[in-house]
């Protein structure tokens, strides 16, 4: 896997994916940037989240679960010293579909954090305290 990272000027990075997709990252106005895009501290969230998310909605879909929905909801903290590495992390999942069973939303939530995702694993081995929940909403709600 090989990516890129650009100046783009001030405080804004162009990053472009080994398959040349572009994405901006910036940085607030008070540190130069002019809030084009998330902060690099935040993509790492996104990419928790879109690493999770994909593990989910890929289990619950292989054990024939009607999901019409899946929402990675991510709070973090960070350290107040530099470096302010995250802390802690919670994913709260909402899962939409019709008749889903709580034990297999629970297990494809499970899986997902302690075996198939590489950005939640890491993070874990890093020292940081990350924990999941969910939560189950008709696709009718």
């Amino acid at each position: 896997m090989n990516v890129s990272i650009r100046w783009a000027g001030e405080a804004c990075f162009k990053g472009t994916s080994g398959a040349g997709n572009e994405v901006t990252m910036d940085g607030p106005p008070d540190h130069g940037g002019k809030d084009q895009g998330p902060r690099p501290m935040e993509m790492l969230l996104l990419g928790l989240g879109g690493c999770a998310s994909f593990d989910v909605t890929s289990i619950l879909q292989k054990a024939r679960q009607d999901i019409t929905g899946c929402v990675a909801e991510i709070e973090a903290e960070r350290a107040d010293a530099v470096p302010a590495v995250f802390t802690r992390i919670h994913i709260h999942f909402v899962i939409s579909g019709n008749d889903l069973k709580e034990k297999q939303v629970r297990r494809a939530v499970e899986l997902s954090a302690e075996k198939y995702c590489s950005a939640s694993i890491m993070f874990s081995k890093a020292g940081v305290e990350v924990s999941h929940d969910f939560e189950i909403r008709s696709s009718s709600d």
